[in-house]
């Protein structure tokens, strides 16, 4: 994260739930009153994914809420929004996700440059076990960090 860049929502669940292959960073086309109500913060991404379709990149199941001083101009919350990638990202992504049986997930929204940009990542599902795993990795790191704060 550099300078300019303020995280407006990530998805949190995303690195418990998938193996993260490879992360790409997309524009939106978004309306007027979406990008005011995104810098509000008033966004979710955690139930969204991303589907390639005709070419283009598809960003599904995000809730931006409405802006309410828009009164009866504002946008629909749930609405698809188009991504903004190259031809050729657009292109590879496509192709990875549907040869190698990977996903497209977000995982952050951010503003950079008064600008909103989604990080998205190429993505395989974590199984049961992984996720088990993932745990007890966790749990073992705490307790080594507790014993080493109780011994000084």
């Amino acid at each position: 994260m550099s300078a300019g860049e303020k995280t407006v929502s990530t998805n949190r669940r995303a690195g418990f739930d998938y193996h993260i292959l490879r992360t790409v960073e997309a524009g939106i086309s978004l309306t007027g009153t979406e990008i005011k109500s995104i810098r509000e913060g008033h966004v979710s991404i955690r139930e969204a994914y991303v589907r390639p379709e005709n070419g283009e990149m598809w960003l599904i199941g995000a809730h931006i809420a409405m802006y309410a001083p828009a009164s009866r101009r504002n946008h629909d919350p749930t609405r698809t929004r188009r991504l903004l990638l190259h031809k050729r990202q657009i292109r590879d992504l496509e192709r990875e996700a549907i040869t190698g049986g990977a996903t497209i997930i977000p995982l952050r929204l951010y503003l950079k440059n008064g600008k909103a940009k989604l990080e998205i990542a190429l993505a395989r599902g974590k199984k049961k076990y992984d996720k088990r795993e993932a745990i007890a990795k966790r749990e073992a790191e705490r307790s080594m960090q507790r014993a080493m704060r109780n011994r000084t």
